[in-house]
C-alpha cells in the first residue's frame, strides 16, 4: 500500500503545484504575447482561439519535475535506470516542442522546426533511450504475453523505440483540437499505466515509473482547470510531443506495447483520420471526412465543442479500463 499512498500523495503536490502556476504565468504569457497561431483554413470556431496563450504544457511540465525532485529529496523514490530513461524522454520530446511552439510565435504563423529537423532530434533521443537501456540490462524481445508470442527484434529494436516515440507523440499532437482534449485523454492515458506499471514488478523502478505517472495524472488535472472550455491555455507542442513520447516510453518499458494501442486508441483513431483522409484526397479526389482529424468531422456535423470532448473521454476512459483488465489479468 505505500506505493499507493505514495502516489496519491504525488498527485496531490503535482495537481497544487500546477494549479498555482497556471495562475501566474497564464498572464505572463498574454504579457509576453505568446499567443495561438490559428490556421485559416480551421473552422470560423477555431478562429475565435487567435491569441490565446501557448507553450501552456510548462505548466504541467515544470510541476511534474519540481514534484518528483521534492520526492527524490524526501526519500520516497530512487532514479533507477528506467526512470532516468523517462525523464530524459519527457524533458528532451518537451524542450524540442517548446522550440517548435517559440519559433512559431515568433514567426507569427505555423512553420516551426521543419520534419528533417524534428526527425534528426528524435532519431537522436530515441538513440539514447536505446543505449542506456541496454547498458541498464534491457532485452530487445516483444512479448504479447496474452498470445504468448516472443520476437527478439535484436538491432532492429531501436527502429521500435524511434517508431513509437515519433507516432506517439504526433499522435496526441494532432489531437490537440479541442479545449481540454488532449490534456484529458492524456490524463485517462497515463492513470491506466500508472495502474498498469503497479503490477509490473519484474521491471526495475517499477514503482518509480507508477509514481511518475500519477504525478503528471495530477498535473494534467491542474492544467485543465485552465485549458477545459473556454481555454484560457494550450499547451501547444511543449506539452502533446513530451507526453506523447514519454507516454510510448513507459509502455515499452513496462513491456505493455500493446496495451498503449489500446490506452491511445483515440489517438490512433484522430491520427488514422487524417491519414485516410489525406490519401483519399490525393488519389481519389474524395473527401471520407467532411474534416480532419476526426474531432473536426464532429464539429462539421454540428457537435457543440464541449460534447466532442466529452465523447472522447468517455471512449477514452473505457478503451483505458479494458487496457488495465488486459495489461494486469490477462
Amino acid at each position: 500500500m505505500l506505493i499507493l499512498a505514495k502516489s496519491i500523495l504525488g498527485l496531490m503536490i503535482g495537481f497544487f503545484i500546477t494549479v498555482i502556476l497556471g495562475y501566474f504565468m497564464i498572464p505572463l504569457l498574454k504579457r509576453i504575447k505568446f499567443g495561438q497561431v490559428v490556421s485559416t483554413h480551421i473552422t470560423k470556431r477555431h478562429l475565435q482561439k487567435e491569441g490565446t496563450p501557448t507553450i501552456g504544457g510548462l505548466i504541467f511540465i515544470i510541476p511534474t519535475v519540481i514534484t518528483m525532485i521534492l520526492l527524490y529529496l524526501r526519500g520516497s523514490l530512487n532514479f533507477s535506470y528506467n526512470l532516468t530513461i523517462v525523464m530524459f524522454v519527457f524533458i528532451s520530446y518537451s524542450l524540442l516542442g517548446f522550440i517548435d511552439d517559440y519559433l512559431k510565435v515568433k514567426k507569427h504563423n505555423n512553420d516551426g522546426l521543419s520534419i528533417i529537423q524534428k526527425l534528426i532530434a528524435q532519431v537522436f533521443i530515441a538513440l539514447v533511450f536505446f543505449y542506456i537501456y541496454m547498458r541498464s540490462g534491457g532485452d530487445t524481445l516483444l512479448e504479447i504475453t496474452s498470445l504468448n508470442i516472443s520476437i527478439d527484434l535484436k538491432w532492429t529494436y531501436g527502429l521500435f523505440i524511434l517508431f513509437l516515440l515519433v507516432g506517439t507523440s504526433n499522435a496526441v499532437n494532432i489531437s490537440d483540437g479541442e479545449d481540454g482534449l488532449a490534456a484529458g485523454l492524456s490524463a485517462i492515458a497515463f492513470l491506466s499505466f500508472g495502474i498498469i506499471t503497479w503490477g509490473t514488478s519484474w521491471v526495475e523502478g517499477y514503482q518509480e515509473m507508477a509514481i511518475f505517472c500519477f504525478i503528471l495524472v495530477g498535473s494534467l488535472l491542474g492544467f485543465l482547470v485552465y485549458n477545459t472550455h473556454p481555454a484560457k491555455v494550450f499547451m501547444g507542442d511543449t506539452g502533446s510531443l513530451g507526453l506523447g513520447a514519454t507516454l510510448a516510453s513507459i509502455a515499452i518499458l513496462s513491456k505493455h506495447e500493446l496495451s498503449l494501442a489500446l490506452i491511445g486508441g483515440v489517438f490512433i483513431a484522430e491520427t488514422l483520420s487524417s491519414l485516410i483522409q489525406i490519401i483519399s484526397i490525393r488519389k481519389f479526389n474524395k473527401k471520407i471526412f467532411r474534416m480532419a482529424p476526426l474531432h473536426h468531422h464532429f464539429e462539421q456535423l454540428g457537435w457543440e465543442e464541449r460534447d466532442i470532448v466529452k465523447l472522447f473521454w468517455i471512449v477514452g476512459f473505457m478503451l483505458g479500463m479494458f487496457a488495465v483488465y488486459y495489461g494486469v489479468w490477462l
